[in-house]
């Protein structure tokens, strides 16, 4: 057993004794609602959690994919379900970034929602055409410098971790790079091989396999560690750019208003599922970090990313679609 799954293990085994109506859950079938269509990572993130949690607790967890608007159709939906525990949310870091890019939202992020657990965290990595003269970030930054606006950076949406990767990246380093939005990390890629655009802020596990061709280039990772898999690669931070820091996290609630003990008993399961073996390797594909935080420390992180990519949004004036 890993260093990493008898953390986890021990930190939910080693949590208070619940009452008894938070022993007794689940009852009966749980859903789980995905905001996204099937087949993308908060699909994956969903159904291993799905998983793990039947395979822990002896109950079916149904996967519901109710997708549309950012997120919002399905988010809204599991906002305004009972809190009894049998109707959760597995969404990614973008609950707390879409309402600041769209008006006239059905829920409130922070309010209608129970903090459950960050489930697990997945870092970026910066790439550049394997033809552009850049090997560093400074190299990166002199070179947008000198010639601002013409060096572009792809993302796969608008408001989405990688471009607001590539926004603080603007702004912590005075930089003027273009953004080029598409409908999905696909077909930027694509583009980004193809020389369209130079620069883009991507999933390790989506751009690996051409790092290794040579047709792209990684410089460096946006998380505050290294990645113990890669650790040839510097963090953003350390070379040249204190301070950076950012990471696509996948994460549960549940309706506003669940008792805290049943919160607890979920994320104590949730402890569990992460440090199981079929988990990890699932979730250690798309290149993502178990987590399983407790609800109170999760609140916490919700009300800190809510405000923090607030202000990077109104102050690089990032409109919505």
């Amino acid at each position: 057993m890993t260093a990493t799954r008898r953390a986890l293990l021990g930190a939910a085994l080693a949590a208070p004794a619940l009452p008894a109506f938070a022993q007794d859950w689940p009852a009966r079938p749980v859903r789980v609602i995905v905001p996204y269509p099937p087949g993308g990572p908060t699909d994956l993130v969903g159904r291993v959690a799905a998983a793990g949690l039947q395979a822990e607790l002896g109950q079916p967890f149904v996967v519901e994919n109710r997708a549309g608007a950012g997120g919002s159709i399905g988010a809204g939906e599991a906002a305004r379900a009972a809190p009894d525990g049998q109707t959760l949310l597995v969404n990614a870091s973008a609950h707390v970034i879409v309402p600041h890019l769209q008006r006239n939202m059905p829920f409130d992020a922070l309010a209608d929602f129970t903090p459950i657990t960050e489930i697990v965290k997945v870092p970026l990595i910066l790439v550049v055409n394997g033809a552009l003269p850049v090997r560093t970030v400074q190299d990166l930054i002199d070179l947008a410098k000198a010639q601002p606006g013409r060096i572009s950076y792809a993302s796969s949406s608008i408001g989405g971790a990688p471009h607001l990767a590539g926004e603080l990246f603007k702004f912590m380093t005075r930089t003027d790079l273009t953004h080029v939005p598409y409908r999905g990390s696909g077909p930027a890629l694509q583009d980004l091989l193809a020389g369209t655009v130079q620069v883009m802020f991507d999933s390790l596990a989506s751009s690996a396999e051409h790092v290794r061709s040579g047709r792209l280039r990684a410089i460096a990772v946006t998380t505050a560690q290294r990645l113990p898999d890669h650790p040839e690669l510097p963090t953003i931070a350390e070379a040249g750019v204190p301070g950076y820091e950012i990471a696509t996290w996948y994460a549960m609630w549940a309706p506003k208003g669940m008792a805290p003990a049943l919160a607890t008993r979920i994320q104590q399961a949730m402890a569990k599922v992460v440090a199981r073996e079929d988990a990890r390797s699932r979730y250690g594909a798309m290149g993502a970090t178990p987590i399983a935080s407790p609800p109170a420390d999760f609140a916490r992180f919700c009300a800190s990313e809510y405000d923090r990519w607030g202000r990077l949004i109104r102050d690089a004036e990032i409109k919505g679609e």
